[in-house]
């Protein structure tokens, strides 16, 4: 995490969801799902990429409650616990996908903004996608479902206040990410290049490297 000596009067920040918009971790978590699952015999169920990627975005619950949906609510939670326990090991390991120019804008945003991540993953996730790519320098803070209990929006908007951010925008990839970012009353940018697609008009770009240029028209 970076640290300053003195706070700006109008700090200004990019809140970034994580799966979608920076990286692409479906092929990991689909691997160390299925080996997860594999332990239960009983339990035919497997994972695809695509399915994982369709669950991108969602809290563990709202997955567990969709893929699992055939089985009682405690062999779902004690297959999910497993889940991202092995998840966890896995991508501390292997990292996932980081989207083409990720790096670069990172270096080139943290020279004007401070930079900050809000997910729906469970704890150590963010943390695990920094320590293997190296780009915890990067960043201020972080927040995510698992460790608050909140929704998105309740998130990004703790994360403002938690950082007296007088001017913050959420770039994300989903319909969820742009109504988190309504709620939180915050200009939204569509990662266009990953999972999802927003039913309205909205600023967005195709690649990340884009994402300096649009900024700049809505902070």
């Amino acid at each position: 995490m970076r640290h300053y000596v003195e706070e700006e009067v109008t700090k200004k920040g990019i809140i970034f969801d994580l799966d979608g918009t920076l990286w692409d971790s479906s092929d990991s978590v689909t691997k160390s799902w299925n080996e997860a699952i594999s332990t239960y015999e009983n339990i035919n169920y497997r994972m695809t990429v695509e399915s994982m990627k369709g669950f991108m975005g969602k809290t563990i619950d709202e997955i567990a409650d969709l893929f699992f949906a055939g089985l009682p609510k405690h062999v779902r939670k004690d297959i999910m616990d497993k889940c991202i326990r092995y998840e966890q090991e896995y991508i501390e390991k292997h990292g996932g996908f980081l989207f083409p120019g990720v790096l670069e804008t990172l270096e080139q945003l943290s020279e004007e903004y401070r930079l900050y991540i809000v997910s729906n993953c469970q704890e150590g996730y963010i943390e695990a996608f920094m320590k293997y790519h190296k780009v915890e320098k990067y960043f201020d803070d972080f927040e995510n479902a698992g460790r608050t209990g909140k929704t998105k929006g309740e998130n990004i908007r703790l994360v403002v206040e938690r950082n007296n951010l007088g001017n913050a925008a959420y770039v994300g990839d989903t319909q969820g990410d742009f109504n988190a970012a309504r709620f939180a009353k915050i200009p939204f940018i569509h990662a266009r290049y990953g999972f999802g697609e927003i039913s309205e008009p909205v600023v967005f770009v195709e690649r990340v490297c884009e994402i300096p240029i649009k900024i700049k028209d809505l902070t």
